[in-house]
């Protein structure tokens, strides 16, 4: 599940606070951009390159008040000349949730609407919670490969969660994004301009979308999680391409990992690459993920200055979207769905992967 980093220190739902809540999610409240931390804010001041040293979007990030609330409504404006050629993705109707065995355990945010607090800790692993990773995340890698069976036209993204959830409960495990800071369904389905944490409903694909499939499980107290990008029916070679690079603007960034190397070398490798064809990165991130959903450290897909180290033992996502225009996104009045602003396609691989001496394991790879 994707991450997003922004760094204004205050929370529109706590005034005068300082938040940690929602920087996982854009935003789970439609007026509220949160921080990451006040701390993590402040430890960047000292490290922040000049403004004009970063990225475009990187600028316009930094130089918005993200304090001031922004419009949820679903209408997008877009930008002066772009040409549509299809229509823009609309919202269907949203199912109840569905129900989860007692038996089988829950995480301990369940049962709460509240965004769980980011946890400083990294998630670092002995051989009896690697083993208790590796089944998580093969578990996931599974769902994820039968949930891409079903992408045809005419399928709704409702009956991709339906079966989702049923595989996942079947497996003794529970669907990890179900009651995670409220968010109402069992598997993230992003289509076409879709940025990330779209939800399932009865809309039906449609032939020459795209749609990012976002699977999480939580299995004997461990989440894995992973996500791909499908093409249903005839896609153009635009959108094909796109999502191409992007999965190897992934594979790079795995291929940086190894115990002692920087953490800044994933999004180097993955914007050199990314820039070769022109696309933007959207500015979500990825994140620790062990016995905790969403943990440090953050991973950063573009050019960065995130210090520190990767460690053998460590676990966590790399994710990055790449966008054929603007990386700047508006999310709807259902508080999740995040969306380009000039209706430009977005597509998304995600691996959770375990830091070795040699290299980095992929543990969400299907068997």
């Amino acid at each position: 599940m994707a991450a997003a980093e922004l760094t204004t220190p205050l929370c529109r739902h706590r005034p005068g606070a300082r938040s940690r809540r929602c920087a996982f999610l854009l935003p789970h409240h439609p007026d509220c951009y949160c921080a990451l931390t006040a701390s993590r804010t402040a430890a960047r001041s000292q490290i922040t390159p000049p403004i004009g040293s970063l990225s475009a979007w990187q600028q316009e990030i930094r130089g918005r008040d993200w304090t001031k609330p922004r419009g949820s409504s679903a209408e997008v404006n877009f930008s002066e000349g772009f040409k549509r050629i299809r229509e823009p993705l609309r919202r269907g109707a949203v199912s109840a949730s569905l129900p989860v065995p007692d038996h089988i355990p829950r995480p301990p945010y369940v049962g709460t609407d509240r965004l769980p607090d980011v946890d400083p800790d990294r998630q670092m692993h002995d051989s009896v919670s690697i083993a208790r990773m590796r089944a998580a995340c093969e578990l996931a890698a599974r769902v994820l490969q039968y949930a891409g069976t079903m992408v045809k036209p005419s399928v709704t993204t409702d009956e991709i969660d339906r079966a989702v959830h049923q595989m996942i409960i079947d497996a003794g495990a529970y669907p990890s994004p179900l009651g995670y800071g409220g968010f109402p369904k069992s598997v993230c389905t992003s289509v076409n301009e879709c940025t990330c944490h779209g939800i399932p409903d009865s809309r039906k694909l449609q032939d020459g979308d795209i749609i990012n499939i976002d699977i999480t499980v939580y299995l004997d107290g461990y989440h894995g999680d992973t996500s791909r990008t499908y093409l249903c029916g005839d896609v153009d070679e635009s959108a094909k391409q796109l999502v191409k690079v992007t999965e190897e603007c992934m594979m790079r960034g795995i291929l940086a990992c190894k115990h002692g190397a920087s953490f800044k070398e994933i999004g180097q490798r993955i914007s050199e690459h990314a820039d070769k064809y022109g696309y933007g990165i959207d500015p979500f991130v990825g994140h620790g993920v062990g016995r905790i959903f969403h943990c440090e450290p953050i991973i950063w897909h573009t050019y960065d200055y995130e210090p520190g180290f990767m460690v053998a033992g460590q676990t966590f996502t790399i994710e990055p979207t790449l966008s054929m225009g603007s990386t700047q996104c508006v999310v709807w009045d259902d508080g999740w769905t995040a969306v380009a602003v000039d209706g430009s396609l977005s597509a998304q691989f995600e691996h959770t992967v375990l830091v070795t001496h040699g290299g980095a394991e992929i543990l969400t790879r299907c068997p």
